[in-house]
């Protein structure tokens, strides 16, 4: 009776009543075909905290130079650094803990609270009346919003595992949309009374706060969907140990013991996996791809900035002289085609290639890609338009398929109630890189529209020069010794 009590958990798995982890995994169970409602369910909570990262990039130039903080007008990048830098230093010092929230109460909770984060701190940032208002709301939110590491957690638990791949695709996929669609609503809502003044009156709201706009629209998207969160199924195991009937814990323990006793070399394989799996510091396929992360993470940042900034710089310092208009029709196509690929093309590509191949060969593709972004500003009319749309989407395509493939390796590195943890010290690290992104972008920037004449790398070729490096950097660290894989 013994041995046929201690077979039992290791051929059916133990569900709790009042476990809302069990719940979920049951109904998973019970569920067939593609899960449309959950991909949609973590497609608008990615987008809606995407959203803002990124929609004050095309107005920001302007917003600077209304802030008369810049003396020179090749000094509004260096400014407009610090503001886009400032979400991500607060994300960076309270990812972690969010993360380890997530681990403790469920990740349903920190979804909430992030999306609810969007809807105060960015409407405030909308009526920001100065420099240091604009920097204060955004590190606000950046700090608040801690739902990111949580929900890649999120994705791999709601699935069924032949959907997990799809569900971490669908949360760099929407996070890759709201970056673009973030500052195309920005580009086309930014300064209504002075593009639509039949409707928006300069005596308006709108019209004394002409960023408002594109906040306002954003913060109320958000609050639609902390409404909808609250219906969310909460996927963490949360398993009452004192309450267990003592069969139960008599079973669990012949169940140990019979399985450590079963061969000392699996053993000791088992114990030496467990330590890593305790340890997230000294589980390296975890690390490893967080450092491969940050630093495609920091490219990727200073890129968004530098574009818009580059756009709309004017002819004389090797800019386009893009309107915030302009920029969000450039931003709103290459959306368009992110959305097709990855829905269409990444999860084919990477069954066949696996998510590791697909980054590096991304990397490497966005080399030559970038350096032909400072030639594009010799041409003009539709030639200019048509070129420019076609590199801006096919960069974006890249950039997020390597970070879909790093979000794939974090969490197969880990077990599930270390991901909320694991993925916050991935926010951490990444956000940290990504604070440093515009600033240390923004003020290249300005330094290297001060050296239009130098005799190497003039004007915006060393801006892109150095943006290649790093993506390099990145290519080269995804290879082995460095980059290591967990083994299921």
């Amino acid at each position: 009776m013994a041995q046929e009590s201690s077979k039992k958990p290791l051929l059916e798995k133990h569900y709790y009543e009042n476990c809302p982890g069990c719940k979920t995994d049951l109904l998973k169970q019970s569920r067939t075909g593609l899960p449309i409602r959950e991909l949609f369910s973590i497609w608008i909570v990615v987008l809606c905290t995407a959203l803002p990262i990124s929609s004050l990039f095309p107005f920001l130039y302007f917003m600077i130079r209304d802030f008369q903080i810049a003396k020179r007008e090749e000094d509004i990048g260096y400014y407009a650094g610090y503001v886009g830098s400032s979400f991500m230093f607060g994300r960076a010092l309270t990812s972690l803990f969010w993360g380890v929230v997530a681990d403790r109460y469920g990740r349903k909770p920190v979804i909430i609270m992030g999306t609810l984060s969007v809807v105060i701190f960015n409407t405030l940032f909308g009526f920001s009346l100065n420099y240091w208002m604009a920097i204060g709301t955004r590190f606000l939110l950046g700090s608040c919003n801690g739902l990111l590491g949580p929900i890649k957690a999120y994705a791999v638990e709601i699935f069924r595992e032949e959907h997990q791949a799809l569900g971490i695709s669908t949360v760099s996929t929407s996070w890759g949309i709201g970056l673009i669609i973030g500052p195309a609503l920005g580009g086309f809502l930014a300064q209504p009374a002075d593009k639509y003044p039949s409707i928006f009156s300069k005596e308006s709201l709108f019209g004394r706060f002409p960023y408002l706009l594109p906040c306002l629209c954003i913060s109320l998207f958000a609050l639609g969907v902390t409404i909808a969160s609250c219906w969310l199924p909460e996927t963490l195991h949360i398993h009452n140990e004192s309450k267990m009937s003592q069969d139960d814990l008599c079973a669990d323990l012949e169940t140990s013991s019979h399985w450590s006793n079963e061969n000392e070399k699996d053993d000791e394989i088992e114990n030496n996996e467990s330590m890593s799996k305790g340890s997230l510091i000294r589980n390296w396929p975890l690390m490893s791809s967080i450092i491969v992360y940050c630093v495609f993470s920091l490219h990727d940042m200073a890129y968004t900035e530098i574009f818009s900034l580059w756009a709309e710089s004017p002819k004389k310092f090797g800019g386009l002289s893009y309107s915030t208009e302009n920029v969000g029709q450039v931003l709103a196509i290459s959306g368009f085609s992110l959305l097709v690929f990855q829905f269409s093309l990444y999860p084919y590509v990477e069954r066949i290639l696996g998510p590791l191949v697909v980054s590096r060969i991304a990397g490497i593709l966005s080399i030559p890609l970038l350096t032909s972004y400072p030639l594009l500003a010799m041409l003009s009319g539709f030639s200019l338009a048509l070129l420019l749309n076609c590199v801006s989407a096919i960069k974006n395509v890249l950039s997020v398929s390597i970070i879909t493939g790093m979000f794939i390796l974090q969490n197969n590195a880990v077990e599930q109630h270390q991901r909320g943890a694991a993925n916050g010290i991935a926010m951490t690290a990444m956000s940290l890189f990504k604070a440093a992104g515009p600033a240390g972008g923004g003020a290249i920037f300005s330094w290297a529209q001060k050296r239009q004449d130098a005799a190497f790398l003039p004007g915006d070729h060393m801006v892109f020069f150095i943006l290649n490096v790093v993506e390099a950097i990145g290519v080269l660290v995804t290879f082995k010794p460095f980059l290591r894989q967990r083994h299921k």
